[in-house]
């Protein structure tokens, strides 16, 4: 018999650390694998996508065998809660997702807020118009990265894609998921997090809760982060656009910035700021966040929302 066209599986024990406290063992776990000598850690990232387990901190692996058996063809528990109704005929509805840019808002501690004011005033246009008519024509001073906004591969890289150059496909009607790590204990978000989901190909939406400190002084310090291991993943299994409602998807404090560096040398879009994630549910919706066609920018607001069916 052809030994690369026989099947494996392998039984182990595992003891799973949740990062949000608490843990779970198992003994004598059988599961599908590519191949007999599958190492430890490929082999809990199948166990972790296996049960769709989240939050997961760590998996220990121990008294492993290798069993050659046919595979059972199983779906992982996150596929199964995976579901969608997003085709289906009917009414849909919108979820706000974008913050409200305001006069002199602070989005980013050190950067100075908008400055909105009036071009042409209502009154001066009536000089303009005939009787009864009058117009208003506004101006704003901003920097880039104000609201919820999106970042393009040009923001990290010059040779990179600027708003100009970011084809639509790669910023509307995107199938959606979302990584609710709300309860998590810390501020670095490891790809434990995201094994559980199917990302290949969507906007991968990371609610981590912070976004409730928008306008406090608590939202520009302590929030949380992808860690480079989960941008690396992120990459690996060909994320569309990867968004956040945080401060930011670094660690500020870490001047390298791991997480832009991958996602943008990838092309992968990165959304900020996002607000309204727990009105979503994991999957089943549609996201969009497009900027203007600023040639020669990096980043810019955008108006982030998500569609969905009425009865989801």
């Amino acid at each position: 018999m052809d030994e690369s066209a026989e099947q494996w599986r392998v039984r182990f024990d595992a003891e799973v650390t949740f990062g949000n406290g608490g843990g779970l063992q198992t003994r004598g776990f059988l599961l599908d694998v590519p191949a007999p000598d599958i190492d430890d850690r490929a082999l809990a990232d199948l166990f972790v996508r296996e049960l769709g387990l989240l939050m997961v901190a760590e998996v220990r692996i121990s008294g492993r065998e290798a069993v050659r058996e046919p595979h059972r063809g199983l779906r992982t528990a996150a596929d199964a809660r995976g579901t969608t109704g997003a085709g289906r005929a009917g009414e849909r509805r919108f979820v706000e997702l974008s913050h409200t840019v305001r006069h002199g808002m602070t989005t980013y501690p050190g950067l100075p807020g908008p400055e909105i004011g009036d071009h042409l005033s209502r009154r001066a246009s009536r000089d303009h118009y005939a009787p009864g008519t009058e117009f208003a024509i506004g101006r704003i001073t901003m920097v880039s990265n104000t609201g919820t906004y999106l970042d393009s591969p040009f923001h990290r890289f010059p040779d990179g894609p600027d708003l100009a150059g970011l084809p639509l496909e790669k910023l509307t009607d995107l199938d959606g998921v979302v990584v609710r790590v709300t309860g998590h204990e810390g501020r670095a978000l490891g790809r434990e997090s995201l094994l559980p989901h199917d990302v290949a190909g969507r906007a991968v939406l990371i609610h981590t809760g912070w976004a409730r400190h928008w306008g406090t002084e608590e939202y520009g310090s302590g929030h949380p982060f992808l860690t480079s291991a989960a941008a690396d993943w992120l990459v690996e299994q060909g994320a569309a656009l990867v968004g956040i409602d945080s401060l930011n998807i670094d660690d500020t404090d870490d001047g390298a910035r791991p997480a832009h560096t991958a996602l943008l040398a990838a092309g992968i879009p990165i959304v900020e700021h996002l607000r309204g994630l727990e009105h979503l549910p994991p999957r089943g919706f549609r996201f969009h966040a497009v900027p203007p066609p600023v040639e020669g920018m990096g980043t810019f607001p955008v108006r982030a929302y998500a569609l969905l069916d009425a009865d989801r």
